[in-house]
């Protein structure tokens, strides 16, 4: 379990594509402390450290990804360089500083604007219609491995019954400052994940 809040940036130092794909994830967090077989969130994406060292300039840990994770988010499309917003793995007695994030991306969005807010930057997204009925205004979201309040939620018609929901995140200057959002452009992909209260709850209405 995770937090949404952000420890560190790391970046793809490699890639190597075997049954599943590895990626070795340079990192500013001692190896000494990360055990093999834990977890972190890379990107929001909850994976597990299969080997780990130190390097000339940075650590480094390395993670494998099946098929079905790349399909299923933005992690089919990391390159060397990529930067990569990373979270350990909540220890009981920490402090719970966003919300409950489980590392599983529900589904895969896009920026669709940015517009300086004040000292913040006001970001519009677009999700997949089947994340629409969890997003909700002033709920909790997690982006790309960062916990979100939502500001407001808009569905737009695509179709004659498809829909999309765009809705709006404000991200202040020391997130910018930490986390790869500082890097982030419109018509960048990200991953998403909902809500875990709104997922149970979706789930509790449903009609036998």
């Amino acid at each position: 379990m995770f937090t949404g809040i952000v420890t560190d940036v790391g970046r793809v130092k490699s890639i190597e594509t075997r049954g599943d794909t590895r990626f070795v994830i340079e990192t500013s967090y001692d190896p000494d402390t990360i055990a093999l077989g834990a977890s972190v969130s890379c990107a929001g994406c909850c994976l597990t450290v299969v080997d780990k060292g130190r390097g000339e300039t940075l650590n480094w840990f390395a993670v494998d990804a099946s098929a079905e994770t790349l399909a299923c988010s933005t992690l089919g499309a990391w390159k060397s360089g990529t930067p990569i917003n990373l979270e350990r793995a909540l220890k009981a007695g920490d402090e719970l500083g966003g919300h409950i994030v489980s590392g599983h991306v529900d589904g895969v969005g896009t920026i669709i604007d940015m517009k300086p807010e004040g000292d913040s930057v006001r970001f519009t997204f677009e999700a997949p219609e089947p994340l629409r009925k969890f997003i909700a205004s002033k709920g909790s979201i997690t982006i790309d491995g960062t916990s979100f309040t939502v500001n407001e939620v808009e569905d737009l018609r695509v179709g004659a019954n498809e829909f999309r929901v765009r809705f709006g995140v404000n991200i202040i200057p020391h997130t910018q400052a930490v986390t790869t959002w500082g890097e982030a452009e419109v018509g960048d992909s990200v991953n998403l994940e909902i809500d875990m209260l709104a997922r149970y709850v979706a789930r509790l209405a449903q009609k036998d």
